[in-house]
């Protein structure tokens, strides 16, 4: 059977094609990592270890129960790459690109659900949209890659730097945040590279490539410098992702990182805005900053990258459709604009729904973790929004938490990787109803 037939079945909707893509791949990276065949001591690894850490892989996040560097063997972290290239990129984008590189006809029903999986606006042309996804994925990669590989070569001899290279570029793009640095101190991520500018900057150039979504770079080939003729879509990724990195850049140098050099203070400053959307590298001591600091961590956390990205969270979109709502409410429009365009107020509630769920489940599985774990809720907080929204970032507690704890961390990791919106799609029917009930006003606010 080809591999679209099986994948892709008529009587299976998309989003449900989708969601169980993806625990395909998590369920045969788990039995992979299982083996002693990918551990450095031989040994088996635990089936909730293993799911945790293929979970962690497939849905790009980077929370790890074991030091990535120290424990896997090579067969276990090119496994653990192959996942992350997989989740990254999509499942149903490597499925499709298989099928295409292979001869096989791409039919409507395929097409459309690529549609979804990449947030594309329109069928036509996605499958030379896929094409191009896979061209420009290989392209930053290997740019990355090849950028890397002098310092690490220096640093760890010409083989090994090599596929440090290629691992940690891969990482980065995919928003992953998986590391194999942890052979110098475990756990470490890139703390010993914080004041070297060729890492950091490739790193977060990569983040943020990953991050602002495919159809984000399609308009800046196309259209390059000309500004106003991108899609209304690409101006509020670009403009959001502006903001949310030069704000929270400020505020980390001034009221974080006081000490040392003003050099390496800004590389600490704009790595630590970067990451948290959604990479989850650190080269900083998460844990030594303030509670404001860790704060603002958890909100860019939450926000994440742009749809149709390697990156999790609510989406930036999400929140800049909700800010233009509110602003045009002030206003008393009925309608938020932006660019001179109008939004619909089906964008609107789409974003409040999920801005919504996001918050929800946010917050209950940091009180149930809490509560189980005895841990402060802050710490919770930080871990559950890392989770939810494929960061990574933690402040040491991942390695501490007990199976239902973890397992709660499953879950979040996969919902936010396929999309809450996604999950609830497939799993509600919808019903139509042609009548409208009556309406009546309530006060808000």
């Amino acid at each position: 059977m080809r591999i679209t037939e099986f994948l892709f079945k008529k009587h299976i909707s998309s989003f449900r094609v989708i969601l169980v893509g993806f625990m395909l791949v998590i369920l045969t990276g788990t039995l992979l990592l299982m083996t002693p065949l990918a551990s450095q001591a031989r040994v088996w690894t635990s089936f909730i270890d293993a799911l945790f850490t293929s979970t962690s892989a497939v849905c790009v996040t980077g929370l790890v129960v074991h030091d990535t560097g120290t424990y896997w063997s090579m067969f276990g972290q090119v496994i653990i790459l192959l996942l992350i290239q997989i989740g990254g990129i999509g499942v149903v984008t490597a499925a499709v690109s298989i099928a295409l590189y292979s001869g096989q006809k791409i039919g409507l029903m395929q097409r459309s659900i690529m549609q979804d999986a990449i947030s594309a606006p329109q069928v036509g042309g996605i499958v030379r949209l896929t094409g191009f996804i896979i061209k420009g994925t290989a392209l930053f990669e290997g740019a990355g890659a090849l950028i890397m590989a002098p310092t690490f070569i220096h640093d760890f001899g010409f083989l090994k730097g090599i596929w440090y290279a290629i691992f940690h570029s891969i990482s980065a793009f995919c928003n992953a945040g998986f590391d194999l640095i942890g052979v110098r101190h475990p756990f470490s991520s890139l703390t010993t590279y914080v004041s070297n500018p060729v890492i950091n900057i490739t790193i977060m150039a990569l983040i943020i490539i990953g991050g602002i979504g495919f159809l984000t770079w399609e308009d800046a080939m196309k259209f390059g410098r000309h500004f106003r003729r991108y899609r209304l879509q690409t101006k509020i990724i670009l403009t959001s992702t502006a903001v949310l990195i030069i704000v929270p850049t400020v505020y980390f140098y001034f009221g974080e990182f006081t000490t040392g050099t003003s050099g390496t203070r800004f590389l600490e400053s704009l790595f630590t805005a970067v990451t948290p959307r959604t990479a989850g590298f650190n080269t900083v001591d998460l844990a030594a900053m303030t509670q404001a600091g860790q704060f603002i961590v958890i909100l860019l956390m939450l926000i994440g990258g742009a749809p149709g990205s390697t990156a999790g969270g609510m989406k930036v979109t999400t929140i800049s459709t909700l800010f233009l709502a509110m602003r045009s409410s002030m206003r008393q429009k009925h309608y938020p604009t932006c660019y001179g365009r109008r939004l619909e107020l089906e964008i609107v509630r789409a974003a409040a729904t999920v801005f919504f769920l996001y918050l929800s489940l946010f917050f209950l599985g940091a009180i149930v973790i809490s509560r189980l774990e005895g841990l402060p809720l802050l710490d919770c907080l930080y871990e559950t929004a890392s989770a939810l929204d494929t960061v990574g970032l933690t402040l040491g507690v991942t390695t501490k938490l007990h199976t239902v704890s973890r397992v709660i961390l499953i879950c979040y990791m996969y919902i936010g990787r396929v999309g809450g919106m996604t999950l609830a799609f497939a799993a509600l029917k919808s019903n139509h109803i042609s009548a409208k009930m009556p309406a009546e006003k309530i006060m808000i606010g």
